[in-house]
């Protein structure tokens, strides 16, 4: 209890000690009240006292803030007027000493105008706009008189001797007279212009073109762009003319081509394909250059100026195709028709790209137009030579039985159509296979209506053995012609050997009908008529002596003849000819030696034996070399 009692005085001992502070703690707490109460008060008094002195001085301080942003205001408006008078000094100079300065001028004059426009409830705005757009409208005036003589001035006529020396090697003229035998180059080179590289010249130093450019797009964004487009189509199109025309292109019509020698036109669709070449990939290159670098950024007007440009000097060179293309047709014409078909094929992707605006459409359709016609010209001349050569009926007659000269031109013909192959497979648009088969099917024909021609050719030979001499000579020809060229891939080896056969026939009927009468004098069946051409000698007859007096007279007779006669005919091939000697001798002279063996003892033991027997079988084989040399015979 003790204890209790204990614990009991400490908590109220310690609870009394708890509320004595409480109360101190209140006192201090209303005392700071009363203190903070106080400042509040003398603080607001303050405030309500220092409030006027503070709207006076932000006032000041306001009045302040407007008068700086009005200097500044002035001082851009005072400065404005500053560069107005310093650029209109610039422009009243003009543009041809410093055309950079010039053209920042003109810039500043347009800032002028937009920061004047800007600027509202300034009295003499107005009257610095007017001034300021005056003087900008006389600037520009002044810049198109600058492009006008700085495009002049660096518009040349390109010569010639540039323009070549930008072609490959292989394609410079030899002069500085192109002509067909020096420009076109081989076709074998023409075959491989895709891997050739062309460097178009530049028309314009380099350094002159920013200039252009910049004075051409100030001139748009003053909305002078149509002045500028008739500046720059006068100058430059009279001068791409003059380019061309010191190359020598002329403008020529159908009237004009109808008139001409062959040579001279020949020479003339030389000069043309190569002056194709020239234009497209070299001139007319350079001047879309020249165009695309003056109008970046103008693309419209770029392509119409383009146009304009070009746009004569394009008709002029394809109505020269055209002019040809509706010419009369002729064969000698169609191998230059297919070199001015290739050059349109070989330069379609460059028209398609350098006049591939809608503005030269026309253009190309006009190209395309060409290259269509130049190949249906190119059909029908076919089917014209074809006929031609079927109806030929040229008097020109080979006495000695020779290749007639129809031959070597036919044949010659067909040769040269087999280094168009790739042309003629665009020309019928066959596939890789079909175009060997059209070209195969063309080649049958031509020698079809040569052979036929031929047949009524041999018909004016009075002589039938030069009939057969002369056909013989005339399909050998064909013959080895074809298998010595690329034909013979496209006929194929049937057709060479039954051509083959036809040369043999031939050749065994001119033996038949040329020996085989004399043939008959040497045999003991020689009055029957039925002798054949084997030179073989019965030996169950016998001949009295007159009769073998009378057979070799006649033999004699009959061999000077032929010897007379054949001697000026003509084999022309050094094999045939050989061949065709042999053939006899190996008739003639066993059939001779045979006859004279066993009856030339007959006549040797009378008078006068060489009378009737004049030649040993030496003296016939001499004289057998002399056949088909076209020699005039002077006797034995």
């Amino acid at each position: 209890m003790a204890a209790y009692a204990v614990v009991m005085e400490n908590l109220k001992e310690r609870s009394q000690f708890m509320n004595e502070s409480m109360q101190k703690s209140q006192t201090i707490t209303d005392n700071m009240i009363s203190i903070l109460g106080s400042f509040d008060h003398r603080l607001s008094a303050l405030e309500t006292a220092m409030r006027p002195t503070q709207i006076r001085t932000h006032s000041i301080r306001k009045a302040h803030e407007n008068i700086d942003k009005t200097l500044k205001v002035a001082e851009v408006i005072l400065g404005q007027f500053d560069l107005a008078r310093q650029t209109e000094a610039k422009i009243l100079r003009g543009p041809h000493e410093d055309l950079e300065s010039y053209l920042e001028a003109i810039n500043q004059l347009r800032d002028i105008v937009k920061f004047f426009s800007s600027t509202k409830g300034l009295k003499s705005s107005i009257g610095m706009i007017n001034h300021v757009s005056n003087l900008l409208a006389k600037s520009i005036l002044k810049l198109e008189e600058e492009f006008r003589q700085l495009l002049t001035s660096y518009s040349k006529p390109i010569e010639p001797d540039r323009l070549f020396d930008c072609l490959p090697q292989s394609l410079r003229p030899s002069t500085g007279s192109p002509s067909k035998g020096d420009v076109t180059g081989s076709k074998e080179h023409q075959r491989s212009l895709e891997t050739v590289v062309y460097h178009p010249p530049a028309l314009i130093p380099p350094r002159i073109l920013p200039l252009l450019h910049e004075l051409a797009t100030q001139m748009v964004q003053a909305g002078h762009q149509q002045q500028l487009y008739t500046i720059y189509n006068e100058i430059r199109s009279v001068v791409v003319e003059q380019s061309l025309r010191k190359l020598g292109v002329e403008r020529l019509g159908k009237e004009d081509v109808q008139k001409m020698q062959w040579e001279v036109l020949e020479a003339k669709i030389g000069n043309w394909i190569h002056f194709m070449r020239i234009s497209v990939k070299l001139l007319f290159a350079a001047e879309k250059r020249v165009a695309d670098q003056i109008f970046e950024g103008q693309d419209s007007l770029r392509d119409q100026c383009f146009a304009e440009v070009t746009g004569n000097s394009v008709s002029v060179l394809l109505s020269f195709g055209e002019a040809i293309a509706k010419s009369k047709r002729s064969p000698e014409k169609l191998f230059v028709l297919l070199d001015m078909y290739e050059i349109m094929r070989e330069l379609q992707s460059e028209m398609d790209s350098i006049f591939g605006s809608k503005y030269c459409a026309e253009m190309r359709e006009s190209a395309t137009l060409l290259t269509d016609r130049l190949a249906e010209t190119a059909q029908e001349t076919f089917v014209d030579f074809e006929e031609a050569v079927e109806k030929d009926a040229t008097k020109t007659s080979v006495l000695d039985g020779t290749v007639h000269p129809l031959t070597s031109y036919v044949i010659n013909y067909v040769k040269f159509l087999f280094d168009y192959q790739s042309t003629l497979k665009q020309l019928f648009g066959d596939a890789d296979e079909g175009h060997k088969d059209q070209l195969g099917v063309i080649t049958t024909r031509i020698l079809q209506a040569l052979q036929s021609n031929l047949d009524g050719k041999s018909k004016q030979y009075k002589d039938p053995a030069l009939t057969q001499l002369f056909l013989m000579n005339n399909i050998h020809y064909i013959v080895r012609s074809v298998r010595r060229s690329e034909a013979k891939d496209v006929l194929g080896d049937d057709w060479v050997q039954i051509h083959r056969r036809v040369v043999q026939q031939h050749a065994n009927q001119y033996k038949r009908i040329s020996w085989s009468k004399i043939l008959q004098t040497l045999s003991v069946q020689g009055g029957s008529g039925n002798a054949s051409f084997t030179g073989e000698v019965s030996s169950s007859a016998s001949i009295s002596r007159s009769g073998v007096k009378d057979r070799f007279k006649t033999f004699n007779m009959l061999f000077e003849e032929i010897h007379q006669r054949q001697s000026q005919w003509t084999v022309p091939d050094s094999e045939l000819r050989e061949s065709l000697r042999l053939a006899v001798a190996e008739v003639l002279l066993p059939a001779y030696r045979s006859f004279a063996k066993r009856f030339g003892p007959m006549i040797e033991s009378g008078k006068n034996p060489q009378k009737y027997i004049r030649y040993s079988p030496e003296d016939l084989e001499r004289m057998l070399a002399e056949f088909f040399e076209g020699k005039t015979w002077k006797g034995p």
